[in-house]
């Protein structure tokens, strides 16, 4: 059989080694892809199939693992502004007495913080569609009640307050707060990392930045705990087979020979890393395909719909995916979010090393380690005491009310330690705030207009390795109400501050003019309450720089406008 091999070049190094072949594969390779026509399309696997790993020689595999590593360019090209974020509408408010029930998945993705930050630090407001609000509020630990045993694996901590940015009207905190596991309990990590070394990743703060990530999760690893690295330019191609933990010069040395060069066949990338992942799956492990990138598939099939449709297929196998994006000027973003949700991972976007030390270090007993899976929240407002309400944020992950309690739904999942948060703006009866005013023919049963609850708040989950989800469920009551934000818990009042930058950030039309960064500054100053390791700090300088970017912003407007 006649071999072609072709080299991807970046700098003087060799980055890729694929054999193709003309005519025939090998039987190791048909049996990867026997599929058929429709099953190929569904899968969404871009044609052709990806090389084998046993279809490159010991001879190639040892080149691209160990050969020196080619220095980065002295001038870098330029980095073009493509990036691209899903377009979705704001959250609009309801009226209790028509629509009742909310209905979302959780989202325990942290990408848009520091994507936002990243816009900040350059001086620049972020797009808004860039601005995820629950995002920012669930990159910060809080200190919600912990589980009492593992059996349960989260605790739930509701608690309603005034809303600083709209008098009248009170915000209602539905807290999350999942069950940790200490090192002895953790299984041991089984890692394929999909690592994009295509011409795009040829800045500082994308592959450079991305083999310094993946060196302080290495770090972490031990001998029980195996990785794999994959990488995709034009064509993907093994360059690590599965290595113990513990053997980090190695695994060091594969990273250290990586460089950034060609076009960039992700979906081949993808398919070939949960090919190996499958190949050496372990029931013991956590086995997960973790995907670098910033999102830039120029090749192959590039639809976000086939992508995501190929990965949800995938977890049905055992392995999960997480996506880590890097970079500016051609980030994807909405489908790097996409993917990540359809694989049961997480999405964090790396814009500095201490970043990546959070991601991949001290949250990673969170990232890795899934404790419930398909977790769903629904809300029923009680029309007697609750005019209207806004769910903030979450408009990616809002389901049908029907969806709760189908089982087949996909939904969020939280992993060991992890903290969700969500906040509902409410309105009670009576207030002049209300937006909407009620039908004239609409009836309250004798058991709502009686009742001191405000809410009832359901929760389903799945236990992992189970089909069948579980139910929480409980009312939220008069009890739950602080008579005023300085009464609540610090926690509530920092999620607020958050929760009031982002609506800032996207201009959200729900906000008084007379609520601004400096609010916000205030609110999180008061309530940073425990900061380890300066996250909280660091929000309030963010906050600050959206100020003065704001009113830079506003300047330039009025510049272009004459004024």
């Amino acid at each position: 059989m006649k071999h072609k091999y072709i080299a991807l070049l970046g700098s003087a190094s060799i980055l890729i080694l694929v054999a193709c072949s003309s005519s025939q594969k090998t039987e190791q390779a048909q049996e990867e892809v026997a599929v058929t026509a429709d099953e190929a399309y569904a899968e969404a696997p871009p044609p052709p199939p990806p090389p084998s790993p046993s279809m490159l020689s010991k001879h190639s595999l040892g080149m691209m693992a160990m050969s020196a590593p080619a220095p980065m360019p002295t001038s870098l090209p330029s980095q073009l502004d493509r990036d691209k974020y899903e377009d979705v509408d704001t959250n609009p408010v309801k009226l209790v007495s028509e629509d009742p029930v909310s209905t979302f998945s959780i989202d325990v993705d942290t990408a848009s913080y520091s994507n936002v930050r990243s816009f900040l630090n350059d001086g620049n407001l972020p797009p808004k569609d860039a601005v995820r609000i629950e995002e920012l509020i669930n990159y910060f630990d809080y200190d919600y009640p912990i589980p009492a045993s593992k059996d349960v694996p989260f605790a739930t901590h509701v608690n309603v307050v005034p809303a600083p940015w709209a008098e009248g009207k009170q915000l209602m905190h539905v807290g999350i707060k999942g069950y940790d596991l200490d090192r002895t309990e953790q299984p041991p990590l089984n890692l394929t990392l999909l690592v994009d070394v295509s011409g795009s990743m040829n800045h500082e703060d994308k592959l450079p930045l991305a083999k310094k990530a993946l060196k302080l999760l290495i770090d972490k690893m031990d001998e029980d705990d195996h990785i794999s690295v994959v990488v995709y330019a034009g064509a993907a191609g093994t360059v690590l087979e599965p290595t113990k933990g513990s053997e980090k010069s190695k695994i060091f040395a594969a990273l250290d020979n990586l460089s950034a060069g060609g076009s960039t066949a992700g979906g081949e990338g993808l398919r070939l890393a949960y090919s190996l992942a499958e190949q050496n799956y372990d029931a013991a492990s956590v086995n997960r395909v973790m995907l670098l990138t910033d999102g830039d598939f120029n090749v192959g099939v590039t639809s976000d719909e086939r992508l995501e449709d190929f990965v949800a297929r995938k977890r049905e196998s055992g392995v999960y995916l997480s996506v880590l994006g890097f970079g500016r000027g051609n980030y994807n973003d909405a489908m790097m979010q996409k993917i990540a949700q359809a694989g049961n991972g997480m999405a964090s976007y790396i814009d500095t090393l201490n970043e990546a030390r959070k991601v991949l270090n001290d949250d990673l007993s969170g990232s890795m380690f899934t404790i419930a899976n398909d977790v769903k929240i629904q809300m029923e407002f009680n029309p007697a005491h609750i005019q209207e309400y806004r769910l903030i944020g979450y408009e990616t992950r809002m389901l049908n009310r029907e969806d709760f309690n189908n089982d087949k739904v996909d939904a969020g999942d939280i992993g060991a330690g992890h903290t969700v948060t969500a906040i509902y703006e409410i309105t009670p009866v009576g207030s002049n705030a209300a937006l909407i005013d009620e039908t004239r023919y609409g009836e309250k049963t004798e058991f709502t207009a009686n009742s001191s609850e405000l809410a009832y708040l359901k929760l389903r989950y799945k236990k992992p390795e189970e089909d069948t989800s579980n139910l929480i469920q409980f009312p939220v009551t008069q009890d739950n109400i602080s008579s005023s934000m300085d009464q609540s818990p610090t926690y509530v009042q920092f999620a607020t501050a958050v929760a009031g930058y982002g609506q800032l950030l996207k201009q959200d039309p729900y906000l008084a003019d007379s609520f601004g960064y400096d609010a916000v500054i205030k609110l999180a100053n008061k309530s940073k309450g425990k900061d380890e390791f300066g996250y909280r700090a660091e929000f309030v300088q963010l906050a600050r720089a959206a100020k003065t970017a704001a009113a830079q912003e506003t300047l330039r407007q009025n510049g272009s406008n004459g004024e």
